[in-house]
């Protein structure tokens, strides 16, 4: 055989060993070396300790954000209360936010003297401090509402207690959207996949229970406020459920205010007959529910 001839031959044997031994997948395509199986094994643990450090890191972030608009409020407050018309020094220790019946007398009976003559002040004041009690869920915005009844008409009370409520539970769904739904969603998983999912069954029927929810006293206000968006429920029926569904508990606070001096605690303000109108609203604001659920089983 000619010397040419031999090289071709054993060059095309060694080719067909090298293939032989090659690994080959179960597609017909060669396997993956072992390293590079490692490596991707390697990056798949990494990020599966990756995860939990993130989530965790993500929720200090929420606390220190939640800590510093928190503070940046409170020094607004401190400003308005800094800015306000000069009181005796007898006045000034119930210039504070009340939390308790005795508490409403006194700031009305002090608010009620600087009324005619520092009209804007006084009710930017009372607007600033609901809005700020709304938003971080802090007690007090009852006596709040029945001091508002105390010192002005029934139109502009009510107006007034119906917007601040709304807006300071606006800004409390968006602030716990911002931070609240991580650090839910860190501590409760389940339980709040399991909400986000009710929700998702009555979508179409959020603004009735939003009304219902906030004429009864079922679950507080600040929970509500709080737990809104991390479960799904979105702005719109959330702003204008809270602005009509607070108008008949505040239209009995409003009218407590009147007597304001008479009271001996915020129980006076609910007697049988407020209950029973504010069961009443109650039911109202669900007949829509009911109709829909009705006349669909009749079709079904």
């Amino acid at each position: 055989m000619a010397p040419d001839a031999i090289g071709t031959a054993l060059y095309s044997d060694n080719n067909n060993q090298h293939e032989k031994t090659q690994p080959v997948a179960m597609n017909g395509s060669p396997k993956v070396a072992n390293g590079g199986v490692t490596r991707r094994g390697n990056n798949s643990t990494h990020q599966q300790q990756q995860q939990p450090a993130d989530e965790d890191r993500s929720a200090r972030q929420s606390l220190i954000l939640l800590a510093a608009i928190f503070f940046t409020s409170l020094f607004a407050m401190v400003y308005v209360y800094a800015m306000f018309p000069q009181l005796e020094e007898s006045e000034k220790q119930y210039l504070k936010v009340p939390f308790d019946i005795e508490d409403a007398k006194q700031l009305g009976r002090v608010l009620d003297r600087y009324k005619d003559l520092y009209n804007v002040e006084v009710m930017f004041g009372i607007i600033l401090v609901y809005i700020f009690l709304q938003t971080f869920a802090i007690p007090g915005s009852l006596f709040l509402s029945i001091l508002s009844g105390f010192l002005y008409s029934f139109p502009v009370a009510l107006t007034l207690v119906c917007f601040c409520s709304a807006l300071g539970a606006t800004l409390c769904y968006l602030l716990s959207q911002l931070v609240g739904r991580r650090l839910v969603k860190y501590y409760f998983p389940e339980r709040a996949h399991h909400w986000a999912k009710q929700v998702d069954r009555h979508r179409d029927d959020l603004l009735s229970y939003m009304l219902f929810l906030r004429m009864t006293p079922f679950l507080p206000n600040w929970f509500i406020n709080l737990v809104a968006p991390v479960i799904g429920v979105p702005l719109y029926p959330f702003a204008l459920g809270t602005f009509l569904g607070v108008a008949p508990p505040s239209f009995i606070a409003i009218q407590a205010g009147k007597t304001l001096y008479k009271m001996t605690s915020s129980s006076d303000a609910f007697s049988w007959g407020s209950i029973a109108m504010l069961a009443a609203f109650s039911i109202v604001a669900l007949v829509p529910v009911i109709f829909k659920r009705y006349f669909k089983t009749k079709i079904d």
